[in-house]
This record gives structure tokens, C-alpha cells and sequence, in this order.
């Protein structure tokens, strides 16, 4: 695969809900736009479902403002946004049990708040960090950073950014116990077409 032929790496992520209707609701009030679709979905499912979805903001107020939103609409607090010495940021659960990361590198705000954010990231809990990224190289998504236990892929033109990042450290981040069984409850819809990774991930082809 060409990797300059790409236009979107990942048109949207699609979660699996056992209420997709609620679900809806939820990301529609969260306003994460077309980068989320759902999809109804009884598969079994327990603890950690072996990702994170990360929004990037430009600020600390930006982070609050988003956090808010998602709290209003049914999310529950795993860790309230604080200072860190990266930033600021924090996580929270949806109602369907995604696990969401709201961060920002600033450490003060330069406007008025508002419910934004710049950058929505995919992040995938793995066994085998090289193993997945060789994986994905082999398939023409170039390696943005890398370094440890992370990495970042380059995404040109696409809404969703792509990261590894080894299972546990993930867990960790969130603030989560690392054991979870069962299905992922999440499909990647985006340039790979149909196609499972080494930890399980399956892509699909964009909507028409």
C-alpha cells in the first residue's frame, strides 16, 4: 500500500453497545461528531476492554467544558481532570463502558472555555507493541513517534489519530485494573478495509 494514496487512515470508530440507542444519545451530547458511529451489540464483555479514546484540547477550561458536557450526559468520573506535569487532563467512562481521556499540554487558559477539542486519538492496549506496529507498517501506516512501550502512527487527513501503547500502561493511564475478557465492543472503520489485528482489532471499510 501507498501510504501517499491514504486520505483517511480512520473515518470513524464504531462502538458496540448493548444499547446502541442510548449510546447514540450520549455521543450526540458529547459531540464527538461523525468520528464515533454505533452499533448494537450483545457480544460478552467484562473489565477493560483493551482500548482509550483520547480528545485533545487547547486548554485546561477546554478539558473542563468537555468533561462537563460528557458528565451531563450520563458518563461517570474515573479521574478527575487535575495538573500533571504534562499538562492537564483526566478520564471518564461512557455509559456503553468506553473509556475516554480529555488532555491538554497547556497549563492555563488563553480564552474563554468552551466544549472543543482539537484531536480525537484511538489508542490500543497490546501484548506486543513490536509485534502490532510491525504489523501496521506492513500494511503501508507509517510510525509518527515511537519510543518504549508507545506509539504514534501518522494519520494524514484523518478525523481519528492511531497509537499503541503496551496493554498494561494503558490500563494504568486510565485508571483501570488491566484485566477485562471477552469482546473489544469496538470496530475501526478506516483505510485497512476488513482485516484483524494481533490483539484482536478488527478494521472494517469506511460507510459508503
Amino acid at each position: 500500500m501507498d501510504t501517499n494514496t491514504i486520505t483517511e487512515t480512520i473515518s470513524a470508530v464504531v462502538i458496540e453497545a448493548a444499547d446502541a440507542a442510548a449510546a447514540e444519545r450520549f455521543y450526540a451530547a458529547f459531540g464527538v461528531g461523525s468520528r464515533v458511529r454505533v452499533r448494537q451489540s450483545d457480544a460478552p464483555s467484562s473489565g477493560f476492554r483493551g482500548f482509550t479514546l483520547s480528545l485533545v484540547a487547547a486548554q485546561p477550561g477546554d478539558v473542563d467544558a468537555v468533561a462537563a458536557a460528557a458528565l451531563a450526559a450520563g458518563a461517570t468520573t474515573i479521574k478527575a481532570p487535575a495538573k500533571s506535569l504534562w499538562g492537564y487532563g483526566g478520564t471518564l467512562q461512557a455509559p456503553d463502558g468506553t473509556i475516554w481521556k480529555l488532555a491538554t499540554s497547556a497549563k492555563k487558559d488563553s480564552r474563554p472555555a468552551a466544549a472543543v477539542f482539537d484531536r480525537m486519538v484511538l489508542l490500543l492496549g497490546v501484548d506486543d507493541v513490536a509485534a502490532s506496529k510491525r504489523f501496521y507498517v506492513e500494511r503501508g501506516i507509517a510510525v509518527g513517534k515511537s519510543f518504549g512501550s508507545y506509539v504514534e502512527f501518522e494519520t494524514p487527513g484523518s478525523p481519528v489519530g492511531l497509537g499503541l501503547y503496551k496493554r498494561r500502561a494503558l490500563a494504568k493511564d486510565a485508571g483501570v485494573p488491566e484485566r477485562g475478557d471477552g469482546s473489544h465492543r469496538v470496530a475501526i472503520a478506516g483505510v485497512l478495509g476488513a482485516a484483524l489485528d494481533p490483539d484482536g482489532f478488527a478494521w472494517e471499510a469506511p460507510a459508503a
